[in-house]
């Protein structure tokens, strides 16, 4: 099977409306997203397109491409100001994932025919990590799609140099502007997968004549000129300040030791991989064996160098989160595919490796069964009501992954691998359509901005909050909040209380109103929401309070 543009505008167009899906309803998702569209927000209230800032700190983990982006979509499509509506700064993730899944069925039907790519983009697709990267406005889908890209012209050089063919120009005019790309999103991490391939196939060819079609010598140049320029200027405004910070306390800091209690042991990515990469992570598993007899063959090969180098890299890293390994889902996702469409399938000689394996589908199998029920679970358990969306999403996914587990029993892994994906789409689009839009005990934060905006004294007004200090809650009530300690906070009432309002927990109130008595004021409360921080799973009663005199 040849695929067409046809074939790709379709895959495309059907990724594009998969991933719409409650985009535009979805509250800012605590705790990386609503940092990166605050900062993007700042950006453009400021005019300063230079200097990343995160209410009033500097915000130095990774150059500004990104914010950049977001910032750029919010123009185009947001309000004036408006700090209720999410979705715009989400479009440049859309459009990432849109194009990720599009390339990877590119680079698995190049590789292995139509039918492989077109599998390979919907198991990366549907996959529990891509579905929820997917839907943010964070960096790493837009970052997938760049080193996507990388790989691509890596790809190309490579079989050019298996057909003994030219490789042009655009195809290293693509890998060095793409790797300049990637250092303007995040840094020195994209130089993982675009130096790391190369160098593992030359570890395992020893050879690296096909490195030099793609110009060496001069394409440095090009990805120098990319980054050179804010390099430049960031350098300059934060007096070397940004380079200390991104390079040598937030990416090297992450070598040897976990940073924000996100300190892990190696082997955890395999640990995760079964509930990152569901549902495609047991037939992975069960495609090892028919990739380890074909790891000699060139495309499987090439694969693996992707894979490897970029996945021992982070987990011998100490920081560790699930989506650092994200630019290895598409190789893998390739392979697995391969292995259902081309190859025989072989199972394991040894007893153990049988029963590992039997093992792993079963918590596989848990996996999507709760997938199935955990929706109106939520609901029900927070809400004490059923939504008919995720109902009927239930009422789909169930039968189609009980259908899965018999086809798998039954020895037919492409069929089951279908319909397991055909569950994983109704499981996201009732989660995304019907459950969280609707969980309002865990919308905290749009509640308690709402209920600043009804009281705000002043247009430009401040929230206090010293109880509550999760981003979203930055981005919904301005650039204005700040996120004092208890003493700050009574100091600050008491010198700006007519256009300051101050959030506490009922917990803190005590301490609170005695520290304000302290300053010859009390408080007068305005209103009040409840709800759960789901970020570290406290239940909080926030009050919404002015201070007055005695």
């Amino acid at each position: 099977m040849r695929l067409t543009w046809r074939h790709y505008a379709a895959l495309a167009f059907v990724t594009f409306c998969l991933f719409l899906t409650g985009r535009m309803s979805l509250p800012p998702l605590d705790r990386d997203e609503p940092r990166y569209m605050e900062a993007s927000a700042q950006m453009l209230e400021s005019g300063d397109f230079v200097d990343v800032r995160f209410l009033d700190q500097p915000r130095y983990l990774q150059p500004a491409g990104i914010y950049w982006l977001e910032a750029g979509a919010e123009a185009l499509f947001g309000g004036p100001r408006d700090r209720h509506t999410a979705w715009p700064y989400r479009i440049p993730s859309l459009i990432g994932v849109t194009l990720a899944v599009t390339l990877t069925a590119w680079i698995g039907a190049s590789l292995f025919g139509g039918a492989t790519g077109l599998l390979a983009g919907a198991l990366l697709g549907v996959s529990t990590l891509m579905t929820a990267e997917g839907r943010m406005a964070t960096i790493d889908t837009v970052l997938l799609l760049d080193i996507l890209l990388v790989e691509a012209a890596l790809l190309s050089a490579f079989q050019d140099r298996q057909s003994n063919r030219p490789t042009p120009v655009r195809t290293a005019l693509l890998y060095w502007i793409a790797l300049g790309c990637g250092l303007m999103l995040k840094g020195p991490v994209v130089l993982i997968p675009a130096f790391g391939t190369p160098l593992a196939l030359l570890a395992v060819e020893r050879q690296a004549g096909w490195w030099r079609r793609l110009r060496p010598v001069w394409g440095w140049l090009i990805t120098l000129a990319i980054v050179l320029p804010w390099c430049v200027a960031i350098y300059v405004v934060s007096h070397g300040d940004f380079f200390h910070r991104a390079v040598g306390t937030n990416f090297l800091g992450k070598i040897g030791h976990g940073q924000q209690a996100h300190g892990m042991a190696p082997g955890y990515y395999l640990g995760v991989f079964i509930l990152s990469f569901w549902p495609g992570a047991l037939f992975t598993v069960l495609a090892l064996p028919a990739i380890w007899l074909r790891r000699a063959e060139p495309g499987v090969r090439f694969l693996l160098c992707w894979i490897v180098p970029h996945w021992l890299v982070f987990e011998a890293i100490a920081t560790k989160l699930p989506h650092y390994v994200l630019p290895t889902y598409p190789a893998i996702a390739i392979l697995t595919a391969a292995s259902l469409t081309r190859w025989t399938l072989l199972r394991p000689q040894a007893a153990w490796a049988r029963a590992l394996m039997t093992a792993y589908g079963v918590v596989w199998a848990a996996l999507g069964l709760a997938f199935c029920l955990v929706g109106p679970a939520l609901l029900w358990r927070f809400e004490h009501r059923l939504s008919p969306v995720a109902v009927i999403a239930a009422i789909g996914a169930l039968p189609a992954m009980l259908f899965s587990i018999r086809l798998l029993l039954r020895g037919e892994r492409l069929h089951a691998a279908l319909a397991v994906i055909a569950a994983a789409v109704m499981i996201h689009a009732g989660l995304f359509l019907g459950v969280i839009p609707d969980l309002t005990v865990i919308q905290l934060a749009p509640r308690a901005a709402a209920l600043f905006d009804d009281y705000r004294p002043c247009e430009d007004s401040t929230l206090l909050s010293v109880s509550y200090s999760e981003p979203s809650l930055a981005f919904l009530a301005g650039s204005n909040t700040r996120f004092p300690t208890i003493p700050a906070a009574a100091d600050l009432l008491r010198d700006h209380g007519n256009c300051t309002l101050v959030l506490a927990d009922q917990r803190d109130e005590p301490a609170l109103r005695a520290a304000l008595a302290a300053r010859g004021r009390r408080l007068v409360e305005y209103g009040r929401v409840a709800g759960l921080n789901y970020s570290n799973g406290h239940m909080l009663n926030l009050g919404l309070f002015a201070a007055t005199k005695p």
